[in-house]
């Protein structure tokens, strides 16, 4: 056990180019490939697609455009964030911007109602 203790210290000690120049070499030696092969891939990514499909429990508010009331928007942006108001005015002018990831289904509709109270336009992803 003691060896192996080595081992994982010593691959700790690898660069990201030295980690991956080794992950070739396995491959060479043992003729064996470090990718997920296309069925496994297309497995995992079909089980995603399916809990896709489910409800959400988790999204992110997307400010999309801010409208004719720009003042109104970074008002409202200012407040829901806590901002400062540069920076509020910063993020309403590079939109599309995220303005709140991972916020659950109750304040994430309440966010979209105020800030299209405003004239901004709002997704959820």
């Amino acid at each position: 056990m003691a060896e192996l203790d080595k081992i994982v210290d010593q691959l700790s000690k690898l660069t990201v180019m030295e980690a991956s120049n080794l992950a070739k070499m396995l491959e060479e030696t043992w003729g064996v490939s470090a990718s997920i092969p296309a069925a496994a891939s297309a497995a995992s990514q079909d089980k995603s697609s399916s809990s896709a499909d489910e409800e959400k429990s988790e999204y992110d508010v997307i400010l999309e455009s801010i409208g004719e009331k720009k003042i109104n928007v970074i008002k409202e942006v200012k407040a829901i964030t806590g901002l400062g108001l540069k920076q509020a005015k910063d993020l309403v002018e590079s939109v599309p911007q995220i303005m709140k990831k991972a916020v659950a289904k109750s304040e994430a509709e309440e966010l979209k109602s105020r800030l299209e109270g405003v004239g901004a336009k709002i997704s959820l992803k």
